[in-house]
Parts: C-alpha cells; sequence; structure tokens
C-alpha cells in the first residue's frame, strides 16, 4: 500500500479541515442519473416520512351558521351562591349595568355581545337570548338547529346572574316572572341542539359543563351505535361537539375590578381592548400611559395600515404561530382551518388562557389542549404592544382619534367614554383637526425580523438532514404504504445502511407568520420567494404549508397583475401539484389554469424580461396544465379551450429538454380518452412529431413521447391503479376505417422501429406498453403471427432432421391465399398494402420476443406478459383445431431434439424489411442469409434468427398449457426456476428499484359467487383435457386461410363497435363549437350497444363473438394494455430540491469531503506515478504481490486505477470482485449470461467518483452494475442498466469468435463494441443512444478496440484474420478506415496505444509476433518482436513504455506459461518468469468459446503492476521492483 510523505496510508482521509482543501473539479459521471437508480418507477416514500396529513377540511367539517347568545344576568339581583368582592368586577360587554336601568342595560349588553360576535365572523345569524325561560330556551335552541340543518349551532351561555352548575351538569335559567331558578340539564341541551355544535360555558364552575356534557355525549353515542349501527349520513356524534370552559368545575370566575366581568367572553370576543388592559396592569411604561389612554389608539382592526390594525394583524400571526407549534397537525387543522369563527374563538381562547392563569382561573377546551401560556412567542406580542403604546401620548397630541364607527374596540372606547362622562370624570381632550402636523406612526418591525429568522432557517441549515430527535421533523406512525413491495434500494441523500437515520429537521416557527405576511403588498414577495425556498425542501414541507393554510392565499394571488411574482408562482404551484394532485379541481374552479396557459403560450423572451428562466418555468406551467388534465375531464376540457395542446405543440422542439419532456407528457393527459382532441391532434400530425421525438439525445424525453403516444393508443395515464385503459386511438370518425386501421399500425411500428434497440431501459418500457395497446386492439393479427411463428419454428427443427417437406409449408400457403382474396380494381396496391401490413405487425411480435428475453428485469418481465397473452391467444384459436397441429400433442418428435440440443448462439433479430422495401429484397448490411420473395419466406427469416436468442417457442407454448403459478402475479424468476425448458443461466443482480410483476393471461380475480376462476388444478384439468377436445373438432372443415382471414376481419369488426360506440356518444352528448371541445362520459349501455372505448375504469374487452363465432380473447384474463410508471416517476422532479446544491456539491457534507479526499488522493497517485514509470522502464517485474485463488477459470481482468481492487470474470458468468493488497475477496455475483457464454470485455467506469462494473458478454448484451464494495456500506450489488449492445452478432465455430468486445473511453462517455460482427458499433453513455455503426469491411470477428487518448474520435480495430485498421469517426462511413494494416498472419489477441507517443500503437497475435505500428509511416511495422511458444495474452502499460505477453498452451508446453515482460523504446527484456499453469493434463480446448485463451493478463492503469490468471484459477498479482 501507498503512503505519502507524512507517513499515513495513502487510502485514509485526511485529518485536517476541509475549508482549505480546493473545489473537486467537475467530474462527468455516467450511469448515475436518477433514471438509472429507478428505472422510471416513483420513488416509495422513506422510512422517515410522516403519515401525510389532511390539510383540507373534512367533508364533515364544522360550518358555523347560526349561533344562540344566551344572557343569564338578572342584573340588579345577585345569585345566593355568589359571594361579591367589593368593589368587584362589573362590566358586561364593557357596558357598565348599574349607569342605567337593568332591563336597559340587558339590552346594550346583549346588542354589544352580538356585535362582538359580528366582528369575528359577520356573515352569522346570531340570536341574543336575554334572561330567558325554560319554555324560551328550549323554543329557541329548537328553532335554531331547525333553522341550522346539518350545520354547526354556536351555544354561547353566561350565567353570571344564576347560580353556578351543578356537578350532576345542570345550568339555570328562570321562570316567566323571574321568581325561581330553573334546572336545565345538559343532556336537554344537547337534545334541543343536536349535533354539531360549539359550547361556550362563561360562569363560574363551568368545568360541571364540560364534563357533564362529556359524559352524556360518550352514554349517547355508545347507546346509537349499539341500536342503529352508527348516525345517519350528515350527522355528527356528539362526541365531534366543541366547548370552551371558562374556568374548572372547583374554580370561580377572577372579580377584580380592573378586569370586565366577562372576562372570558371579552378575551374570546374582544382580544385587542383585553390584552392592552392587561399589559398596561403589569408593565410600567413611561409618560404615565393610563388604560384611558390605550382605549384610544387609533384606526380599525381591519386594517393593516393602522395601529390598531397592526396590533390584530401580530396578534392573529402570533397566535396562530403559538397554535402550529404546540397542538397536532390534525387538532390545528380541524380547529384553526375548518370555520372561520371557530379559528378566532380558539386563537383568542390562548389569550384568555395567558390572562386568565394569573388569576388562579385555568379555561378549558374540548377538546383539550397543552398550555400555551407560557410559549415563548407572547414575548414578542409584549414587545409589539411595548412599541405601539410608547408611541400613544404623541399619537393623541397630533392625531384626530375619532374612532370609526362599526369595530369592536372601537364601540367599547365609546362604551368608556360614556361611563366617564356619567362619573362626572371629564373625557380626554381631543385635539382640533388640522392645528398640527400629524404624526408619522412608526410600524413594528415585527414580520421583517420574522422573515429574517425564516430566512436564516433556510440559509443557514434548515435544508440539511438530521438525527431523530427533539430538533428533527415530528415523526408520525405511517399506517399507508403508497406503494407495492419493490425490491427497493437507497435513494437520493437517505443512505438506510450507513445508520444515520437522517431525517428532516424541525420546520420553523415563523411558517405562519409567513403566511400573514402574504396579506401585505411591502412584503409579498419576499415571503413568497421565503415560501418556494421552504417547498423546495421537499413534499414534507409541502405538506406543511397547506396545512398551515397557504393555499387560499396562493390560490388568490393567481389574480394578481403583478408580473414580479409570476415566477415564484409558477415554482410554488409546480410544487403543490406534484405532491397533492386534487389541487387541479380547486385550478378548475377557480380558472387558475388560465394563467399558466397563458405562460406557456407566450413567445420567446431571448432576454428574459417577461419571465425569467423562461423555458424551465414553462415546463412547469406545462407539467401544471398536465396535471390540471390528469384524470380530470373537465380540466383537459379547460386546457382545451385554453389552446393548451397547440402550445405544447409547438414547445416540442424547445432546445430545453425539460420543457420537451413536459410538453409531450402534458399532451398525453389531455388527449387520454378523449377522442375529439386526438382528431385534432392527428389533423396537426402531432402523432408523427411525437415518433420524431424518438430519435431525441434524452432519454427522458424518448420516454415522455412514448407515453403520449400510449396514451394516444389506449393506455392509461391515470393515477388509479385498475383504471387499465383500452379503446385504442379511439374513434376516428374522421378517418375511413382502413385509414384509421393503418394510422394505429403505423404508429406502434415507427415506435417499435425507434427504440427497439435504445439502451435505456426507462424508453424499452415505455414501447412495451405502446405495442400492449396494439395488441388489445388486433389481437387477431398478431395470433396470425405468432402461428407463423410456430410454424416456422417447427419446419426449421424438422428440416433439421430431414423430415420436413416443401409441400407440407401451410404457413406459405395460408398467406398466399389470404393475400389473394384482394381481388378488387386496386388488386396490385391492396395485395402490397397488406403484405406491408402483416409484415410491420411480424416485425412487432418479433420484437416483442426479443424484449421477453432482455437483459433488464422489468422489461423482459412486461415483454413475457403480452408474449403470453398472444400464446394463450393462439392456444385458444381455431389454429389449435387444424390438421396436424401439434400445440399440445406431448409426444412430439421435436422435443427430445429440442431438450438435448446445445443453445445456439446469439443471432440478430432480423427486422422484417417489408416497411422499407416492397419487394423485400435482403438487407445487404447483414449476413448473407437465403430469403424467398414471398410474405412467409420474409418471415421465416426472422423466426430464424429470433427463435436462436428466444429459447423454443414450443417450450413456450408447452409453460402457458401447465402453468406453475398460483396467481396473476409472479415473480418471474420463480416461474424461470420452475419451468424445466427454461434457458439455463443465473440470476444477476436487481435493479434498484425493480417493479417487475408478471402477469398471468390464465388467471382471474374472484368472481361474483365468491369462487376463484381458475385454481392451477383446474386450469391443468381444463388444459390437458383440451387436446382431447380439438382432436374431436379437427373435423371440421377449414382452412388455415380461413383462420386467417378471420381473425383479421374480427379485429376489423372490434374497429367498427368502437367506432359506431363513438359516434353514438357524440350524437347523444356533442355540444359546443368545433373550436370548444367536450368530453363525454362514457356509460354502460344495454342491449347490444358496447360501452365506449374511452374513459372505462377496466380494460375494454371486445371479446363477443362476431364473426365464425371465434371471440379472440374470451376466456382470457384482461390483462393489456400494460400501464406507465412514467409520468408519476417524471413529477417527482417537482418534489425534489432544486433550489440548493445536491449533497455531493454541499461543503462540508460527508458525500463532499468524501469526494475531495478522493480527488486529492487520486492527483498523488497519477502524480507518484508519473515518476515511477520513468524507473519502470529500466526495472524487472517480477516482484510478487499477491495471489488470488478464483472460481473457473479467470478469462478476463478489470485494475480499479485508484482502489486497490481486482475484478475477475471466469469463463461462465461469475464476476468477483478482489482487494489485492488484503488478498481478500469483496463481493460476487452472476453477470446472468447465458449457458455457452462467456463475459468477453470488462471495464471500470466512473473511476475518479467511486466506481461501477461494465461487463460485456458474447450474447451481445452490456450490463452495469454498482455497489460491488461492501466497505462502503450502499447495500447489495445492483444493475445498473443493461442493453443489447450488438444485434448483427454472426453466429461463430467454438474457438474461431471473440464475442462482444468494447473499449470504454471516460472522457466523453463513448463506449465502442463490436466482436462476432461486421459492424463497429458506437454508443454514447449520455444520452443512451448509438451514434454510429462503422462497417468493419471484413468477414473477420473483431478481436479488440483500442481508443486514442484525450479528446481524439480515432481508434483502431484488431481483426481475427490478422488485419488491423485506424478508425476515425469524424469521416463518413465509407471512409472511416483511414489505415490497414495485414502483416499479422493469425489472430490478433489485443492492440493498445502506446504511452506515450498518440501516433503509434501495438498488436500482438497468436503466433507470438507483437508489431509497432506508426500512423505516420508506412504500412509496414516499425519494429517487431518475437516471442517464443507463441502468444496467449498481451496488454501495454498505460503509463510506463512496456509490454507484457504470456506464452500459448500447447502439448508439449503446458505445465507452466512464460510471462514476459518488455522494453518498448530498449532492446532488452526485463523480466522472464514462468508461472504454473496448476493443470495434470494439456488442455485440449479453450475454457470458453469466445476468448482464444486459457488465462488472462492485464497492467494496472497507475501502479506498476500487472496480473495474470491462471488456468487453475489462480490470479497473480506481480510488481515492478522499483529502486
Amino acid at each position: 500500500m501507498r503512503r505519502d510523505d507524512s507517513g499515513r496510508d495513502g487510502d485514509e482521509p485526511p485529518t485536517g479541515s476541509i475549508a482549505t482543501l480546493p473545489d473537486p473539479s467537475p467530474i462527468v459521471p455516467y450511469w448515475s442519473a436518477k433514471r438509472h437508480l429507478t428505472c422510471g418507477n416513483p420513488v416509495p416514500a422513506p422510512p422517515w416520512a410522516a403519515r401525510t396529513p389532511a390539510w383540507r377540511a373534512a367533508p364533515g367539517k364544522l360550518k358555523t351558521s347560526y349561533a344562540a347568545l344566551v344572557l343569564c344576568l338578572n342584573i340588579d339581583v345577585d345569585p345566593p351562591d355568589i359571594v361579591k368582592t367589593n368593589p368587584c368586577a362589573v362590566l358586561e360587554c364593557w357596558v357598565d349595568p348599574h349607569t342605567m336601568p337593568s332591563h336597559k342595560a340587558l339590552e346594550v349588553i346583549g346588542q354589544n355581545l352580538q356585535h362582538q360576535f359580528e366582528g369575528l365572523s359577520p356573515k352569522i345569524t346570531y340570536k341574543p337570548i336575554l334572561d330567558p325561560s325554560y319554555d324560551d330556551l328550549r323554543r329557541f335552541c329548537m328553532t335554531l338547529r331547525k333553522q341550522a340543518k346539518d350545520d354547526t349551532v354556536l351555544f354561547h351561555y353566561n350565567g353570571h346572574g344564576v347560580p353556578k352548575p351543578t356537578p350532576s351538569g345542570e345550568l339555570w335559567c328562570f321562570n316567566k316572572n323571574y321568581t325561581q331558578y330553573i334546572p336545565v340539564s345538559i343532556a336537554e341541551v344537547q337534545n334541543w341542539l343536536g349535533s354539531p355544535c360549539v359550547y361556550i360555558w362563561d360562569c363560574s364552575a363551568a368545568g360541571n359543563l364540560l364534563q357533564s356534557f362529556v359524559n352524556f355525549a360518550e352514554r349517547r353515542d355508545a347507546d346509537i351505535n349499539l341500536m342503529h349501527g352508527g348516525y345517519p349520513e350528515g350527522m355528527q356524534p356528539f362526541m365531534e361537539s366543541i366547548q370552551l370552559a371558562a374556568c374548572a368545575a372547583n374554580e370561580h370566575l377572577p372579580s377584580s375590578p380592573e378586569l370586565p366581568a366577562d372576562i372570558f367572553t371579552s378575551c374570546l370576543t374582544s382580544p385587542i381592548d383585553i390584552a392592552l388592559r392587561f399589559f398596561i396592569m403589569n408593565h410600567q411604561l413611561p409618560n404615565d400611559i393610563t388604560a384611558d389612554m390605550v382605549m384610544q389608539v387609533p384606526g380599525d382592526l381591519k386594517d393593516r395600515r393602522t395601529p390598531l390594525g397592526e396590533l390584530n394583524w401580530i396578534f392573529t400571526a402570533i397566535t396562530d404561530t403559538i397554535a402550529w407549534t404546540t397542538f397536532s397537525r390534525e387538532l390545528f387543522t380541524r380547529l384553526y382551518r375548518s370555520d372561520l369563527l371557530i379559528a378566532s374563538l380558539f386563537r383568542n381562547f390562548l389569550l384568555a388562557e395567558r390572562i386568565m392563569k394569573n388569576y388562579h382561573c385555568t379555561p378549558h377546551t374540548y377538546p383539550s389542549l397543552p398550555p400555551t401560556n407560557t410559549h415563548l412567542l407572547w414575548a414578542s406580542w409584549d414587545l409589539a404592544v411595548d412599541a405601539c403604546l410608547r408611541q400613544i401620548p404623541e399619537i393623541l397630541k397630533k392625531a384626530d382619534t375619532t374612532p370609526a364607527s362599526g369595530t369592536l374596540s372601537n364601540r367599547a372606547r365609546q362604551q368608556v367614554q360614556l361611563a366617564r362622562q356619567e362619573k362626572g370624570v371629564p373625557p380626554i381632550p381631543m385635539p382640533v383637526p388640522g392645528t398640527e402636523k400629524p404624526y408619522s406612526y412608526i410600524f413594528s418591525r415585527f414580520f421583517a425580523d420574522q422573515l429574517t429568522a425564516f430566512e436564516v432557517w433556510i440559509s443557514r441549515g434548515g435544508s440539511a438532514l438530521t438525527k431523530r430527535g427533539p430538533l428533527s421533523l415530528p415523526m408520525q406512525t405511517n399506517g399507508d404504504q403508497a406503494f407495492d413491495s419493490p425490491e427497493t434500494g437507497d435513494i437520493g441523500e437517505l443512505d438506510r445502511n450507513n445508520g444515520h437515520h437522517l431525517v428532516p429537521r424541525k420546520p420553523p416557527d415563523q411558517l405562519p407568520i409567513v403566511l400573514q405576511v402574504l396579506l401585505s403588498q411591502p412584503h409579498r414577495l419576499r415571503a413568497l420567494i421565503l415560501l418556494s425556498q421552504f417547498v423546495d425542501l421537499g413534499p414534507w414541507a409541502v405538506h406543511l404549508a397547506l396545512a398551515i393554510g397557504i393555499f387560499p392565499y396562493i390560490s388568490k394571488l393567481l389574480q394578481a397583475a403583478g408580473g414580479d411574482l409570476r415566477p415564484v408562482l409558477i415554482f410554488i404551484w409546480a410544487r403543490i401539484l406534484a405532491v397533492d394532485s386534487s389541487c387541479q379541481v380547486d385550478l378548475y374552479t377557480n380558472q387558475g389554469y388560465k394563467y399558466f396557459a397563458n405562460v406557456l403560450a407566450m413567445q420567446e423572451d431571448r432576454k428574459g424580461a417577461l419571465i425569467p428562466n423562461g423555458s424551465e418555468h414553462k415546463a412547469m406551467c406545462a407539467f401544471i396544465l398536465s396535471a390540471i388534465a390528469r384524470d380530470f375531464p373537465h380540466g383537459q376540457d379547460a386546457c382545451w379551450r385554453e389552446r393548451v395542446f397547440d402550445s405544447c405543440y409547438d414547445r416540442l422542439d424547445e432546445p430545453d429538454f425539460l420543457l420537451r419532456q413536459w410538453s409531450a407528457l402534458c399532451i398525453g393527459q389531455m388527449w387520454e380518452n378523449n377522442d375529439e382532441i386526438k382528431v385534432y391532434g392527428v389533423d396537426k400530425g402531432t402523432q408523427d412529431k411525437l415518433i420524431g421525438l424518438l430519435s431525441d439525445e434524452s432519454p427522458e424525453v424518448r420516454a415522455a413521447a412514448l407515453f403520449s403516444l400510449g396514451t394516444f393508443m389506449g393506455a392509461s395515464g391515470s393515477t388509479d391503479r385498475n383504471k387499465m385503459g383500452g379503446g385504442g386511438s379511439g374513434t376516428m370518425f374522421h378517418l375511413e376505417e382502413r385509414t384509421h386501421f393503418r394510422m394505429e399500425v403505423a404508429v406502434a411500428t415507427g415506435a417499435t422501429l425507434a427504440i427497439k434497440e435504445d439502451a435505456s431501459p426507462l424508453v424499452r418500457k415505455e414501447l412495451l406498453v405502446v405495442i400492449s395497446c396494439l395488441v388489445k386492439e388486433w389481437r387477431g393479427y398478431f395470433v396470425v403471427c405468432a402461428w407463423i411463428y410456430w410454424e416456422e419454428d417447427r419446419k426449421r427443427k424438422l428440416e433439421g432432421l430431414s423430415l420436413f417437406h416443401h409441400d407440407d409449408d401451410m404457413t406459405a400457403q395460408a398467406v398466399n391465399e389470404w393475400l389473394d382474396t384482394f381481388k378488387d380494381d386496386e388488386e396490385e396496391n391492396s395485395r402490397e398494402e397488406n403484405r406491408v401490413v402483416l409484415s410491420s405487425f411480424f416485425t412487432m411480435f418479433s420484437v416483442l420476443l426479443e424484449l421477453s428475453v432482455d437483459p433488464y428485469q422489468e422489461v423482459a418481465t412486461n415483454a413475457q406478459t403480452i408474449v403470453d397473452y398472444i400464446v394463450a391467444l393462439l392456444l385458444e384459436s381455431p389454429f389449435a383445431r387444424l390438421e396436424g397441429s401439434e400445440f399440445l400433442n406431448q409426444a412430439d418428435p421435436i422435443a427430445t431434439f429440442r431438450n438435448n440440443q446445445n443453445r445456439s448462439r446469439i443471432a440478430s433479430l432480423q427486422s422484417s424489411p417489408a416497411l422499407s422495401n416492397a419487394s423485400f429484397s435482403s438487407s445487404p448490411s447483414r449476413p448473407a442469409l437465403s430469403r424467398s420473395d414471398t410474405m412467409t419466406g420474409t418471415i421465416s427469416t426472422g423466426v430464424t434468427n429470433t427463435i436462436k436468442r428466444t429459447s423454443s417457442f414450443a417450450n413456450a407454448l408447452k409453460n402457458l398449457a401447465f402453468p406453475q403459478y398460483d396467481d396473476g402475479r409472479v415473480s418471474p424468476n420463480y416461474v424461470l426456476s420452475n419451468r424445466p425448458d427454461a434457458p439455463d443461466y443465473s440470476r444477476p443482480p436487481s435493479p434498484n428499484l425493480n417493479f417487475a410483476q408478471y402477469t398471468s393471461p390464465y388467471s382471474r380475480p374472484t368472481t361474483p359467487t365468491g369462487r376463484p376462476w381458475d385454481t392451477p388444478q383446474s386450469q391443468g384439468k381444463q388444459l390437458r383435457g383440451l387436446a382431447d377436445e380439438k382432436e374431436k373438432q379437427r373435423s371440421i372443415d377449414f382452412q388455415p386461410s380461413d383462420v386467417v382471414e378471420a381473425l383479421m376481419e374480427e379485429d376489423m369488426e372490434r374497429l367498427k363497435a368502437r367506432r359506431r360506440a363513438g359516434a353514438a356518444s357524440r350524437r347523444g352528448h356533442h355540444h359546443g363549437s368545433r373550436h370548444h371541445h367536450s368530453h363525454h362520459h362514457p356509460q354502460q349501455n344495454g342491449g347490444d350497444a358496447l360501452p365506449s372505448p374511452s374513459g372505462s375504469t377496466f380494460s375494454n374487452d371486445s371479446n363477443a363473438s362476431v364473426i365464425l363465432g371465434l371471440g379472440t380473447g374470451a376466456g382470457i384474463r384482461d390483462v393489456l394494455p400494460l400501464k406507465s410508471r412514467c409520468y408519476d416517476w417524471c413529477l417527482e422532479y417537482f418534489k425534489e430540491p432544486q433550489m440548493r446544491q445536491a449533497e455531493n456539491d454541499e461543503p462540508g457534507s460527508m458525500q463532499y469531503n468524501y469526494q475531495v479526499w478522493r480527488q486529492q488522493r487520486n492527483e498523488r497517485v497519477l502524480a507518484e506515478t508519473r515518476s515511477q514509470a520513468e524507473h519502470a522502464e529500466l526495472c524487472p517485474w517480477d516482484r510478487p504481490v499477491a495471489t488470488l485463488q478464483t472460481s473457473g477459470h479467470p478469462l478476463s481482468l478489470a485494475f480499479h486505477a485508484y482502489d486497490p481492487h481486482l475484478v475477475v470474470a471466469n469463463e461462465s458468468d461469475m464476476i468477483s470482485v478482489w482487494d489485492w493488497t488484503r488478498k481478500k475477496r469483496l463481493n460476487f455475483f452472476y453477470n446472468g449470461n447465458p449457458r455457452g457464454t462467456s463475459v468477453t470485455s470488462l471495464h471500470i467506469i466512473n473511476q475518479e467518483v467511486g466506481a461501477m462494473i461494465l461487463s460485456a458478454s458474447a450474447e451481445g448484451i452490456v450490463r452495469l452494475y454498482r455497489n460491488y464494495d461492501p466497505d462502503l456500506g450502499n447495500g447489495p450489488v445492483q444493475m445498473v442498466s443493461s442493453f443489447r449492445a450488438l444485434n448483427d452478432v454472426v453466429t461463430m465455430k467454438r474457438g474461431t469468435g471473440s464475442g462482444l468486445v468494447t473499449d470504454w473511453k471516460q472522457q466523453g462517455g463513448t463506449l465502442l463494441v463490436s466482436g462476432d460482427s461486421r459492424v463497429i458499433r458506437v454508443w454514447d453513455a449520455h444520452t443512451e443512444n448509438q451514434i454510429l455503426d462503422l462497417d468493419t469491411n471484413s468477414d473477420s470477428p473483431v478481436t479488440a478496440i483500442a481508443s486514442d487518448q484525450g479528446s481524439s474520435t480515432t481508434f483502431v480495430a484488431s481483426f481475427a484474420d490478422g488485419t488491423v485498421k485506424v478508425f476515425d469517426r469524424r469521416l463518413d462511413e465509407e471512409d472511416a478506415i483511414v489505415r490497414s494494416y495485414g502483416e499479422h498472419q493469425s489472430w490478433v489477441q489485443n492492440v493498445r496505444w502506446h504511452p506515450h507517443l498518440g501516433a503509434q500503437f501495438l498488436s500482438g497475435s497468436l503466433d507470438g509476433e507483437v508489431m509497432l505500428w506508426d500512423l505516420r509511416a508506412g504500412k509496414h511495422a516499425i519494429k517487431l518482436w518475437g516471442l517464443d511458444n507463441g502468444l496467449s495474452a498481451f496488454d501495454v502499460h498505460e503509463q510506463a513504455r512496456v509490454f507484457v505477453s504470456t506464452s500459448a498452451l500447447s502439448p508439449s508446453n503446458w505445465r507452466a506459461q512464460r510471462t514476459v515482460v518488455h522494453s518498448i523504446s530498449r532492446p532488452e527484456v526485463l523480466s522472464k518468469t514462468n508461472i504454473p499453469t496448476g493443470v495434470t493434463s494439456p488442455p485440449r480446448d479453450y475454457p470458453s468459446p469466445s476468448i482464444p485463451r486459457h488465462g488472462s493478463l492485464i497492467f494496472h492503469p497507475t501502479e506498476m503492476l500487472y496480473s495474470v490468471g491462471g488456468p487453475d484459477g489462480t490470479v497473480r498479482v506481480i510488481g515492478c521492483k522499483l529502486p
């Protein structure tokens, strides 16, 4: 292990401060984007995520409509159980009842109380009930309940003039003559008022009423649940009632003369007045400010620009914040966000608790609330009051304080002034208006300071995650799992394997205050910016913002005309809709969608004057509008009227990939289940434009375009998992039937041809959704293709056994007879058209078979679902009843041959050239295979080449006939493991999010009778008897061409039925102008009418028999079309933080520090390598470093450039990772390539930032793996991606092929692949697409590829015939070969560039010749080395001018291999080492059919080391003896 100058191990992180370390240079890691972590699957909620709180009020929310204000004062008569102090509190509703006649005082008090409540909520009907008798109280209560219906009734009870409530729950009123106190049981009040209700008990011993009410309510609710099973709809339990009590059962109301007698009511209805009075009583202020002066504070409670209005605004913000930070989310939403009156009462209750607890009186509520009287924010309130009251003397001197009528506090002040005059106290002198300059009031800095505190929280670590504790986000039990149970892995910043369990921090206390600031014009923009930064933290922040009540304010701001608010509003709304899609209804109701439609339609603003980052904000608008249209027909209509479709169509050409992506997704959501928008889109050529996007550089855009094409073809983009879609492209009433049919086929075929070789599994998954839609609607054509495939496969096997006679070729005869039926005026065109159509279907069927063995598990599983659906239809079709059919014949003579044959090498899928060439001529770029000019000849070619890759089609039929699974959705690997004829390969590591679930076409849900449709046993019995039944039916006289014609006519009848249903729907429901679209809701019609193909919850299944009694699909489970998860995955972009740096780029984070350390370590390694390379050219290379014992033959090796890792692949599919410094195996896994193939190429990519393993195997597949180092604690090994890198693989004899040869170029992310092929394909890792194919102009396989260092586009390739060619990717394909050398006489084992001279390269052949070439010289090598005993492996060091080779094994030389290290620049041999092979006899053949050697040899990229793998499984690491 290398050590630095300080003696510290070079692989240990630095212990010093990171503050002085340089920023890491930008390094582009490939295959590390989010799509590679999830493959288009939504990420499950993290384990710390709280259960989503309901921010909207429940359906049975409290809505107060009527209020009974019961005053039992009996002025001038004290109740018998109350002993009043002298002096004592006398004010009732700020009125002294002893200053006027008792009856007059009672009326004034009642009016004042009504006005005070109206100040809280003016829309409620208040009924003062003054000193009522028992009958009056009962009548009024019952009348209010009758008027309120199901709404809430407020019952306010002031019992200051009657005895205290009894412990048994009785309050008091009067008889008619006011001579007696009459008790009223709380149970009677419950009967009169019903539920729901809000009760306010303002009397001594009020706790008796509260507790008795709860006891009676519990009993009543229990009885109703027992007798009737619950309350009827619209009626709430009595326990849902809300109560506010002034004190406990053993307490009396305070009687301090400085306070009003109804202090509890005063706190609830006039909080500012009582709060100011309480502040004066407890604080000493200068200038002798008195309570009378306080009552003269000018302003209006509703005007925030006045001192009084500002205080009320601050009070609201503080009490909201206290409640938010103290109460649970559910309780806060119920009490503070359900009803305006209830919210005001409970907001003011916090003040009542603070004041009354100072007088040994404890207010209570039901539901009970935690204490808040000592909350820290009360100090902020006191500070704001102090700042205001200190200005009162100057205000009174220079301002006119004439009170405005109608406000709560001013009415109280009028009563105070009236009382002073009656007592003979002169009023406070008022200044004459206009005599002095008005005083300029200094407004409070409360809101500005709170915004600053909120900003500090966000900018100083608020977004960072922390450990669970008192400073973390409060957790709640997550009882609902939003996703299925996939094989999940590590996502984003949270790593559940590292033991930290980081969660979001506790939200800032200022969040409710930010909400209040939105009401203020001066602070609005700043508050919105801070709010946008907060909701950007993630869904949890959005939920908190919604729970606090942000939604109505944000909705109203959409009507604001200010352009400065536009960017931040768009940002906030995008986050809201990404988290809660139900807001689509609100945006439709308040027409907020127009706001975003107008922004999306804006023309290009190059200067950014209209909106900064215009393309990004337009992408957000496209997402918002797509969310409005999703699953919401009215939203689709609204977007259609605002011409959103046209705007998205125009944005498909924008340079910003995000805007292109969301424009396509928005189109997909708009025309889902909407025939008229689909018609409009077809008229504009939208489907063709989307197909053009399938060549886009961005995989996300390609996937989005396929999603849109999928919804166009009938797939469902709904959030409902049970809504499968169906109905194809709709009615297309403006097209003829044949044109409609050809259009659907053209869309699916165009998508198939564009995507079938795409390297991104995300894109290939979406392609399957599009094809599944076509299979659903045109299943007959696919059944015919499957039958042709089966017969051609059977014919191929019979030809191999010399049992086939050409007279038995019934597929060719059936197809020709079917084509001969088109004899009309346009005979040639019609015949040619139908041949092209059938060829298109066969191309798609062949692609389905290709994808059913896709290396990415989820893609393969979805394709298996489609293929098995088609095969199940084939088994049920009349083809199975044809004479000579062998579908279910287990005595098939081919079975023995099939089961015993060795699986052939992978062959390419020969797509039918019918789409590009009407004459069906063979493609010149393909291997020369005999083809006929008939349709069956073309199809037969596809069968011959595809069947070799997908295993026998007959096996698939037999597996379907005898299924091994119990239900509809099983793991495809489980199915394979139970199938005796399944391909023999090991399971590779699973992807991070594996949602792959196979759906059997034979399993059905439980029938309405409760009996399962089919059990595995019943399936087996039915299908085992199927052969006998069909044998009886084979006497039916029909030909294969009859079945072909019938199936295709049945498909056409299905289209006609679909169009008829759509036409009937339009006639019955159409309305509006031609420029406006209306969505039709399909209804289940009786009789023969078919349901509309749009809007169905379940996939439309037209299984009714329409021709020849076929009924294709009857009895088969309706599993198509497939359902895409692409939209849900894409919208997660708006759930992720965008305003802050990623964790890897955040200075101080663990990931950032780790990357800084890696960069410094790597730079140190490179510096040491340069110094060591100079000495290595002169020193021997025979120092033993490590010996590793692996399993099998180590035929492929790869060193990590910086970490001590060595990756070894054996002759089959096992890959192991070793730490060669510790001689320890770190990990091992299986690559998953089929038996008979090997891993022929290995690379470690992204070495600067970690590493991934890239493996290439002989069947043409490239696979990538991450998390291979368990020491990093990132979880198990996971497959990142996999794709078929080379389709045109030519089958070679054993030992004559090279498999799949690759070269990886980290700089630029280029992957070159070739091997047993006539082309060299160039892949771009960034776009995951092939850039170009270069013809090798050679019939020999490519044996090695080496790219030039740096940014050059030149590379060199060697061939099995001894040729070495130099290519330049910048030139045209025919001119790409710039040099060709042919001096080697045998297989060129390897070719490598000179480590220092960019124009020179070396090559080594099996006959022992190593040659040095110079591009600037002629066609001859400039230097030649001849090696004894041939050459088995050869490599050149990337830094030092040396090469190494191992001798070949032969019958005369097999006990040891000689390893020779040569200097390139000097003639001498640096070292010769004999390494024992460990074998006991001469090897007869190579261990791998694709690798013509018995071992492996590779240099370390940076260390002065090389590794040799021997035939006995021993891997030796040998180093240079440096001075």
